[in-house]
């Protein structure tokens, strides 16, 4: 089977608890979604206050699973980080006089 001519096309919605979390997701990916990529495309927005989209265009179905999979895998990261960063600053309740 052959792609010729087909461009494949995903959005990704991520929902977060907090505009700042969306804000910073956003601002996270930003830099990754400039870069260029051989066969792929990608484009950040925000959707809402607490919200952020990922959309990607790519030339073939290798490049597409590709780019959903590095994207997908850069989302959990930046959460991750960002949640551990807020509980770093915050601290657990038990830890508090």
């Amino acid at each position: 089977m052959t792609d010729a001519g087909r461009t494949w096309e995903a959005t990704i919605s991520i929902s977060t608890a907090r505009a700042a979390e969306a804000d910073w997701l956003a601002s996270a990916l930003g830099p990754e979604a400039a870069r260029e990529v051989p066969r792929a495309a990608a484009r950040i927005a925000r959707a809402g206050p607490n919200s952020v989209t990922v959309s990607i265009a790519a030339s073939d179905a290798g490049a597409m699973r590709a780019a959903l999979n590095t994207y997908l895998g850069w989302v959990e990261l930046s959460l991750a980080t960002a949640r551990a960063a807020t509980d770093a600053t915050s601290g657990p309740a038990s830890a508090r006089s």
